[in-house]
């Protein structure tokens, strides 16, 4: 018990957030503390705990092996007060949290849409959505900043990362454009030639499993853009005059209206939804009701 005592937990924080920040004057800013009273804290850390945390690389701080150590700890421990303060509300209130979700930047619109419909216009529900790269996203969900991420990519957990993964949806992908003067079928991949496509950036799963479509038949397309943001995908499918590759679900309010018209879905190309989540105490029971079978 002596031995914990003399841990400050103070001082632990301040060294979390210079971890997380990577950078001295950024952390201070954060904190609202000027830069030498933050490296005074972090050197009664390294006292205390008879280590050095990080090495100075220019301006930049780099941890040694026992910082790393430590940092898994310290996330931890604010990583469940985090949760704590979740459950109850931030304040002790009786009044349900709000549900924090995080949605990759390339994930449509629509689904997102679609999955929280459930919960808009209820009274007692607050809902607090970001957008960022998976990485980040990933990063807030492990500090319990975040109780969801929505992503079209897989994670797979670790002793280090504890995700629950899993799939939630899953969506075949088509040729979307104009509506067609003609009325014949439209015939993959026969009536390919000439048309201006419109794709999803080179780094999607969608875009890998088509140009793999293209190489086994030995197709080679005609884009006229690569647009790695779904909505953007979108608007230049109903403005532009090309035919895009995209699930129904971006563009399923302009096929309703028949703006736009499904030429063929494109045989083995597919969209897959994953819901990512992380071990805890108590799952906030919004998300039990958006995701009831989730572990």
């Amino acid at each position: 018990m002596n031995d914990l005592r003399r841990l400050n937990f103070h001082h632990l924080h301040y060294f979390w957030s210079v971890a997380k920040e990577g950078h001295l004057t950024r952390a201070a800013r954060q904190l609202h503390v000027s830069q030498s009273a933050l490296s005074a804290q972090i050197r009664q850390l390294e006292e205390q705990l008879g280590h050095e945390l990080f090495i100075r690389e220019g301006r930049a701080l780099r941890l040694t092996d026992v910082g790393s150590v430590v940092l898994e700890y310290a996330e931890g421990i604010f990583g469940l007060g985090q949760e704590l303060l979740a459950a109850v509300g931030g304040d002790g209130a009786e009044a349900t949290p709000p549900l924090r979700v995080g949605a990759v930047a390339t994930l449509s619109r629509n689904f997102q849409d679609n999955l929280l419909r459930p919960l808009l216009g209820r009274e007692d529900v607050q809902l607090v959505l970001q957008s960022g790269s998976l990485e980040e996203l990933l990063e807030r969900l492990a500090i319990h900043r975040l109780d969801l991420v929505l992503s079209n990519r897989p994670v797979v957990a670790g002793p280090q990362q504890p995700w629950r993964c899993r799939r939630i949806a899953r969506q075949g992908v088509s040729l979307v454009g104009p509506p067609r003067l003609d009325q014949d079928a439209f015939r993959f991949p026969d009536d390919m030639e000439g048309i201006r496509l419109l794709l999803p950036g080179p780094s999607s799963d969608i875009r890998t499993q088509f140009d793999q479509l293209c190489e086994d038949h030995a197709l080679r397309p005609r884009v006229h853009a690569e647009v790695d943001d779904m909505a953007l995908l979108r608007l230049l499918t109903r403005d532009s005059g090309g035919v895009a590759v995209v699930p129904e679900v971006v563009v399923q309010d302009e096929l309703r209206s028949g703006t736009l018209a499904r030429y063929c879905t494109l045989p083995g190309v597919e969209e897959n939804f994953y819901a990512i989540t992380t071990r805890r105490h108590m799952q906030p029971r919004l998300l039990e009701a958006l995701l009831p079978e989730i572990p």
